[in-house]
């Protein structure tokens, strides 16, 4: 097959019209701009004025792949795409790609070189490239350990952290040899995943049993999960927690011994209680899930959220008794910083 691929400037009305139509087509009609304005690079394939195959990527994740079924090329075109876009990503010095997708494309991902990390009935995610989940856990840190030694672990975004984490964290430190604490990577919160992670270790170094470590791109975040594939944010939202707790139970916690996982309760987040339920019903019997009741101050549930809203009023006293010494000294210091980036636009509801 000779194909002529080309680039793609969906900011054309007539190109993006093709594209959405060729895509919806296949199944996928999920294109709102939390989704769309992630891509920066789209290709495609003609034959004569009909657009049949397309491929793009957003960041090191492939996304909106597809070719027209009824084309006799499909299989080859698809291969084609897949091929363009990772040299496109190579040239720019992206070397690790993750591609999330419809169950029956997993086996055409895999022939083009992709390994899939975890698969659920709803969607899987695959990688591909010069490192991998298992060079992860490698570089993380091993402490030595006696052979029935209790190992544990937490997830947390912690934007910022706050002294009901550190009573999460804590209570697990109490209850087993080893606590890992995976701080989610990405930058799309108010405090960048560097300040965050930087802020837990701070928080936590009357805890010596404790390892913070950065969560890299396999603590998938509600940030930068891809759902352009499914039909409903209510089916986002399960294939995310699912997939996060397949990846968590096969890909971490096995290799790392790990046999328990801490949660806080979640009383104000309708997507983080779904997530809590969720890894309870997926993780046991491998990874047992101990859902910790969240610290209270002056009467009220410690949120990080509550900090958030505090800097952007500029009323830290109100949270005074949420933060930590650490936490607290970073925020007075970089106050101004904090609040340039909500006068800029940075969300802080959410978690």
């Amino acid at each position: 097959m000779q194909a002529d691929i080309i680039d793609l400037y969906l900011t054309d009305s007539a190109t993006r019209k093709q594209w959405q139509a060729l895509l919806t087509d296949l199944g996928i009609t999920n294109f709102a701009a939390s989704e769309t304005a992630q891509l920066d690079h789209t290709v495609g394939i003609y034959e004569g004025d009909k657009l049949v195959a397309t491929g793009s990527t957003a960041g090191n994740v492939i996304k909106y792949v597809g070719a027209c079924h009824k084309n006799s090329q499909a299989g080859a075109y698809f291969n084609a795409i897949i091929s363009a876009l990772l040299t496109h990503l190579a040239q720019n010095q992206i070397f690790h790609v993750f591609v999330f997708t419809k169950p029956k494309y997993v086996a055409s991902f895999e022939y083009v070189g992709f390994h899939a990390l975890a698969q659920t009935e709803s969607g899987a995610i695959l990688e591909t490239g010069d490192t991998g989940v298992t060079a992860y856990i490698q570089s993380l840190p091993h402490p030595e350990l006696k052979a029935d030694a209790k190992v544990a672990g937490i997830v947390m975004n912690a934007n910022p952290f706050t002294v009901g984490h550190h009573y999460l964290v804590e209570t697990a430190a109490k209850e087993n040899d080893l606590v890992y604490v995976f701080v989610v990577n990405t930058d799309a919160s108010l405090f960048t995943t560097a300040e965050r992670q930087n802020l837990v270790t701070a928080g936590t170094q009357d805890l010596p049993n404790v390892v913070v470590v950065n969560g890299s791109d396999y603590m998938v975040s509600y940030a930068t999960f891809p759902a352009y594939f499914l039909p409903t944010p209510a089916a986002a939202i399960h294939f995310q927690t699912e997939l996060d707790a397949e990846i968590f139970k096969t890909q971490i916690a096995r290799p790392l011994n790990l046999t328990t996982r801490y949660v806080g309760t979640e009383p104000f987040s309708k997507t983080t209680g779904i997530y809590n339920q969720v890894l309870e019903q997926l993780l046991p019997p491998e990874v047992t899930v101990k859902e910790v009741p969240r610290l209270a101050a002056n009467d009220q549930p410690i949120t990080a959220t509550a900090v958030r809203q505090a800097i952007a009023d500029n009323d830290l006293a109100s949270v005074k008794a949420s933060l930590p010494a650490t936490t607290a000294a970073f925020i007075q210091a970089h106050l101004e910083t904090l609040q340039a980036r909500i006068t800029a636009g940075q969300r802080i509801a959410g978690n």
